[in-house]
């Protein structure tokens, strides 16, 4: 059925209505009007399909309007459903005739009305589709084949006016319709009016003004289905604010909460042994500090004598140095912050540096760790040689500062607010329309509202920063701000980070050699889809949609002198730039996010706040002094219930380069996507043999198991 102007249900075939709202004067002058329009070659009649999505909330109760803007006019709005419900994937068709000039159809203009009495239910459009009619047996004229505007979002009352447009992805300069440019234009100015940056860190980069969930809207939202998580055996410890007893006691627990968690039990087993540390600074849940060395760092008080005996008998500490063995961590971040009062008692932070030494084993190893920044004689430089106790709790020091960079940096900042970023300079810069916002967005879109539940939950007051990690609500600040004034581009940057650090060649550096590939292949896909759309150089330097997006980035993002492109001069520039965020947003996120409840779950290997101030002197350690550094039994399980629940992917997350939008099925993408997928596949088959072989499997960045975007 269609529908005319004036609401009347109609067969496509009828003769238009003859309003019963007329007089009989006004019919005769109305009839004669649109004899001498047609007569003239201004009446023009359209068939609109107008497509609901399928999803079984798609539906509304909501009256909805639609009008025509072509390039030479616009038709009045006509009803679209008031004979018939917009109901989860159906279609309405409706008759739609422009009495006057209109041109080329341009855009299609809709509207909802809620009904009185019934409930304002939000709308989500598939698609409109757009016919010119023919009359008799004419002719079709010219540029009659159905025009599809897509939509695939949210439509609410509120949003008033909403218009779509048909045709391909197009930069600025390729527009050559006045409605359409200025169409443009309209919708960036109404989403800079939504989408306002706000502040969380003064000196960080800055997140969405949007406190609440009902100020994102739903084209933000998400709904995320956690699967089913046993946080069973991990409750009912909160009256316990005392130290663990005995590792015995631990064990207990972990026997429960850890009995299916097979690299966890790995973990448990060797997190004691030395290159067992190296591998998880490797391989661990935080990849991004070891770096290569060749020279000591002047605040580090050792000399080649004291590390003679734990390198090679016909070298020296020297010649490794100069033969690129030597690795240094250095968590700097934390030099100076008080630590968190948890539970009413103070904890303490250290900021270690830890000098590791390749050997000849292919084993990274550490030989020197010093808990402070200053030399001094009440800060020992610990080694493998001093009594155990005293080097196995230096090693507790190390990946307790770990914990810290890892929570706050490599994951929070360097995922979490990189996707806010980029998310919130696309909505602002980038139109629908543009080729990089379709691109970008199933990436970056869920991080709005992940942030935002991070910064009400977890990082606010009574939350589990606040009450059970070391890195409490005060110093947060400090160490965003540290972070962001010290970050490099080339660190984002898998190639360049991997080279510099001097990881990328290391036999046993699984992240490093999976997160190499993924970047290629993504590196691959986009520089793709950048070909698409910019012919050569100049399309970039003259695109000032995308030129006003890295200024934006760089306003709102890092310090200046960071590294971050002031300006796109080439293609390629654009298709690190774009991958780097993607690649951010992923595949980094998976590294770091999926993978440390298997490094925490037994605590003494990754403590979330230390009791006592670090040693300052060697020999008074026992094992059960160890213990008394150690988070209390409460923060302990509140801390590894928080990682359980971060840990588990949505059971219906969508995996790296899948993607649900229909832009994405359009010939030419769809090349790319089939390729990208195909590389990612033989990526994740040969991750799955290389894994059969190894006793302690990598696989936090099989491609099946990436989300495409920040969403938890």
């Amino acid at each position: 059925m269609c529908r005319c102007q004036c609401g009347r249900s109609m067969k496509a075939a009828e003769s238009p209505c003859s309003c019963r709202y007329q007089t009989a004067h006004q019919q005769t002058q109305s009839r004669g009007q649109e004899l001498l329009l047609c007569r003239m070659g201004f009446c023009q009649e359209f068939e609109v399909t107008v497509h609901t999505s399928p999803g079984p909330t798609c539906g509304t109760y909501s009256r909805l309007y639609l009008s025509l803007i072509g390039s030479q006019g616009e038709t009045q709005p006509v009803i679209v459903n008031m004979d018939h419900h917009l109901l989860p994937g159906s279609t309405c068709l409706v008759l739609v005739r422009a009495n006057g000039p209109l041109g080329q159809v341009v855009l299609v203009r809709l509207q909802l009305e809620a009904q009185t009495g019934f409930p304002n239910v939000d709308w989500h459009c598939n698609r409109v589709e757009v016919r010119q009619r023919v009359k008799g047996q004419g002719s079709v004229p010219e540029g009659s084949e159905t025009q599809v505007f897509l939509c695939d979002k949210w439509l609410r009352t509120a949003d008033g006016d909403v218009e779509l447009r048909s045709g391909k992805l197009c930069l600025l300069a390729e527009e050559t319709d006045e409605q359409l440019k200025h169409h443009r234009f309209r919708q960036l100015q109404r989403q800079r009016d939504l989408i306002r940056w706000g502040l969380f860190v003064e000196g960080a980069p800055q997140c969405v003004d949007l406190k609440s969930m009902s100020e994102l809207g739903p084209n933000l939202s998400y709904t995320h289905k956690s699967p089913t998580i046993n946080t069973h055996y991990l409750k009912g410890f909160t009256g316990r604010v005392e130290s663990w007893t005995s590792f015995s006691e631990l064990e207990t627990v972990f026997a429960l909460s850890g009995h299916q968690n097979n690299i966890a039990k790995f973990v448990k087993t060797h997190w004691m042994e030395d290159w067992y540390f190296g591998y998880q600074c490797l391989n661990g849940c935080n990849p991004l500090l070891l770096q290569r060395t060749h020279l000591i760092p002047p605040n580090l008080a050792v000399t080649s004598d004291m590390l003679c005996p734990f390198l090679p008998a016909d070298s020296s500490l020297e010649e490794e140095l100069q033969r690129g063995n030597i690795y240094l961590l250095d968590y700097k971040l934390l030099d100076g912050l008080e630590g968190n009062l948890i539970n009413g008692k103070q904890t303490y932070l250290s900021a270690p540096l830890c000098l590791l030494h390749l050997n000849r084993q292919g084993q990274v190893v550490p030989i020197a760790i010093q808990l402070q920044q200053t030399p001094g004689p009440q800060n020992p430089v610990f080694l493998p040689s001093d009594p155990s106790c005293d080097w196995l709790l230096a090693k507790i020091w190390v990946h307790s500062a770990d914990f810290q960079g890892h929570q706050l940096v490599s994951h929070y900042m360097r995922t979490h607010m990189m996707g806010e970023l980029c998310c919130v300079a696309t909505l602002r810069q980038f139109p629908e329309h543009h080729p990089l916002h379709q691109l970008l967005m199933p990436h970056i879109r869920t991080s709005l509202q992940i942030n935002i539940q991070a910064r009400a939950s977890l990082l606010a007051v009574n939350g589990t920063f606040d009450q059970a990690v070391g890195s409490g609500l005060k110093i947060i600040p400090d160490i965003l701000r540290r972070a962001s004034a010290t970050i490099h581009y080339r660190s984002m940057c898998v190639p360049d980070d991997l080279l510099d650090r001097g990881v990328d060649k290391l036999p046993h550096s699984f992240y490093a050699q999976d997160a190499l590939r993924i970047w290629d292949a993504l590196h691959r896909f986009v520089l793709g889809w950048v070909h698409l759309y910019y012919i050569g150089d100049k399309d970039v330097q003259n695109d000032s949609e995308l030129q006003n997006w890295i200024t934006e980035i760089n306003t709102h993002g890092f310090a200046q002198n960071s590294g971050f492109p002031p300006c796109f001069q080439t293609k390629a520039e654009v298709s690190k730039f774009l991958t780097m965020f993607i690649y951010s947003c992923s595949a980094l996120h998976a590294a770091v996010n999926f993978s440390q409840l298997d490094f925490a779950l037994w605590m003494p290997n990754c403590p979330a706040a230390m009791k006592r101030p670090p040693p300052q002197v060697k020999g008074a350690v026992t094992e059960q002094d160890i213990l008394s550094f150690l988070p209390d039994v409460n923060s302990t399980n509140r801390v590894l219930m928080t990682l359980t629940m971060l840990s588990q992917p949505s059971v219906d997350f969508v995996p790296l380069c899948h993607y649900r939008e229909a832009v994405f099925s359009a010939d030419a993408h769809r090349r790319l996507l089939e390729e990208v997928q195909a590389e990612l596949q033989a990526i994740t088959d040969d991750i799955t043999e290389r894994n059969r072989h190894l006793e302690l499997p990598y696989t936090y960045l099989c491609p099946t198991g990436i989300e495409n975007s920040v969403a938890i």
